[in-house]
């Protein structure tokens, strides 16, 4: 184990500094330091994206994120998609079409689609498909997550955001 550090780095458009050891994973500075519980421990080994968050715009699995690689950067998580009270789009699509069943693959997902959407903002089946790849459904839901981000394309064209 390293010797702690401070660690400064924008959470959801709000300044943050952490006193921690630098190789500690993203993700459990996120959930038990700065008690931001929406993105979600998954598999620990990056293959599943239940703990996708966004740094500096490009999704990134937080459990294998060192908390030193976000210094000075900026990281949103799911919670830091809404404006406010108003829905991001895609949080907005994923509940309008019920995308997703038990709910623990969502907040990974959603960041995922969002990532997706701001690189390319109407793409086909095939490329959502291929860009939520790296995000795995247990309850395969994936038909309708599908769905859920081509409705937000639908939502973003439509001046929800």
């Amino acid at each position: 184990m390293s010797a702690e550090v401070t660690v400064r780095f924008t959470v959801n458009g709000r300044e943050r500094s952490v006193q921690t050891d630098p190789d500690r994973p993203l993700l459990d500075v996120l959930r038990e330091d700065l008690e931001l519980r929406g993105t979600k421990y998954g598999c620990g080994e990056g293959l599943c994206g239940a703990c996708s968050v966004l740094v500096d715009g490009r999704r990134m699995n937080a459990c294998r994120t060192a908390v030193a690689k976000v210094e000075g950067r900026a990281v949103v998580t799911v919670e830091g998609l809404a404006d406010g009270d108003e829905l991001h789009p895609v949080q907005r699509a994923f509940l309008e079409e019920g995308a997703f069943q038990c709910g623990f693959c969502a907040s990974g997902m959603i960041v995922a689609a969002a990532a997706l959407l701001d690189f390319n903002p109407a793409p086909s089946d095939e490329e959502v498909v291929a860009g939520m790849d790296h995000n795995i459904c247990r309850c395969c839901s994936h038909p309708a997550i599908v769905k859920a981000v081509r409705r937000a394309v639908e939502l973003s064209k439509g001046g929800a955001r």
